[in-house]
């Protein structure tokens, strides 16, 4: 029993290694410089062990990404929860969002970008996917008309804060005018 736990931890900091090297290696390089024989190298393991945990470089971005949901839905809470009505709350989320989102290129890249195999918007979707569409849902709710469909609602919401963050951040559209986009979003959504 003690053997058995002993190697079950190992595999978990051996998959926890994998994981940081990716971020680490997509955050300094881009994800192009992420590739198996790189993550072997640094996490300090052989392919075929790194083989043993996942099935390859978009199983490793998977893993990416459900850590960056889970981070996401942290970040998000507690800008929701740091307000004291549900326009400001909105308004609060909208800026974690931003804020998370230039900070962490590659790792929005893994959680938005990359082709994962993960499922989104379904009931077996993994928590963190759940928990940080929930915040999110949990800022925009209060903004619902009567009738609306809070979920579909909850997803434009996404999409249009998530595009404009993307479309800045890539040089699309103007920085200087960023904020003004972001506060005509909630003033609007929030009509």
């Amino acid at each position: 029993m003690a053997m058995r736990t002993r190697r079950e931890r190992e595999r978990a900091e051996r998959k926890r290694l994998i994981v940081t090297a990716a971020r680490r290696v997509a955050e300094a390089e881009g994800w192009n410089a992420v590739t198996t024989r790189r993550l072997s190298a640094e996490a300090e393991c052989s392919q075929p062990v790194l083989y043993s945990h996942f099935k390859g470089k978009e199983a490793v971005a998977a893993a990416v990404a459900v850590q960056g949901f889970a981070e996401l839905a942290t970040v998000l809470r507690a800008a929701r929860r740091g307000t004291h009505d549900d326009r400001d709350a909105l308004a609060a989320v909208r800026e974690a969002y931003t804020r998370f989102a230039r900070r962490r290129p590659a790792l929005c890249d893994a959680m938005f970008t990359l082709t994962v195999d993960l499922p989104f918007a379904a009931a077996d979707a993994p928590a963190a996917l759940q928990a940080a569409f929930g915040e999110l849902r949990q800022a925009v709710a209060p903004m619902a008309a009567d009738g609306d469909d809070i979920g579909l609602l909850t997803e434009t919401c996404w999409a249009v804060l998530h595009g404009l963050a993307s479309l800045t951040r890539n040089g699309r559209l103007l920085e200087k005018a960023h904020d003004r986009r972001l506060t005509l979003l909630v003033s609007h959504f929030a009509a």
